[in-house]
């Protein structure tokens, strides 16, 4: 098999951690954390948000439908980066010793443009891909083939020439059935292990 041409990063859990609990866990007992995200069906707000809508706008409207749970809701926008720090430094390390060797990298992530200013002003790492493609304003969140699709079409990459690391097991089947070669993340070190395997990155620059 050649060797990949090009390497796509996922960011949330892959680059950065991405628990809501980090920020709620602590401010509430399990059970009212369990109605809040129940109730105001936290994740899908995130969803749409990770689909293209605006930011601020959403979380305030969904706290208007729910006022009794409505401070608890806005944490969401005014406190969003609790939910999505520290860093993964290996990760990182595997980005950077990449773009070293002069090897594209590219940025696939389910990511709001307006979660994702915030991201980049506390992870500047994240300025450091060829180009970062955003959910957000792609308008088409994964694992819809067309935000793949998209990646292909704009870098001018076919498939079999791109190697892709994801937490999701679904993202990661969407894009092998593009032609993909794809990891699903578990650690730093698996995702290591796999660029050293397709020839990207040498035994000493891949691991710590």
């Amino acid at each position: 098999m050649d060797r990949p041409e090009a390497v796509v990063f996922d960011i949330g859990r892959v680059l950065i951690e991405w628990d809501p609990l980090k920020l709620y866990g602590p401010l509430l007992p399990a059970a009212e954390r369990d109605r809040l995200f129940a109730e105001a069906d936290l994740h899908g707000m995130n969803l749409a948000i990770d689909a293209g809508a605006p930011f601020r706008e959403t979380v305030e409207a969904r706290a208007a439908r729910h006022p009794d749970l409505a401070p608890l809701i806005r944490l969401w926008h005014d406190r969003w980066i609790e939910m999505a720090r520290p860093a993964i430094p290996g990760s990182v390390r595997l980005l950077r010793a990449l773009r070293a060797r002069g090897v594209p990298v590219f940025a696939l992530s389910n990511f709001g443009a307006g979660p994702f200013a915030v991201a980049l002003a506390h992870h500047p790492f994240l300025a450091e891909f060829d180009r970062a493609f955003l959910s957000g304003p792609a308008g088409m969140v994964k694992p819809d083939p067309r935000f793949y699709a998209l990646l292909e079409a704009e870098t001018g990459i076919a498939p079999a020439r791109l190697i892709f690391a994801d937490d999701s097991p679904a993202n990661v089947a969407a894009a092998r059935a593009r032609g993909w070669r794809a990891h699903l993340f578990e650690t730093p070190e698996g995702w290591a292990a796999a660029l050293v395997a397709a020839g990207l990155l040498s035994p000493d620059e891949a691991l710590p």
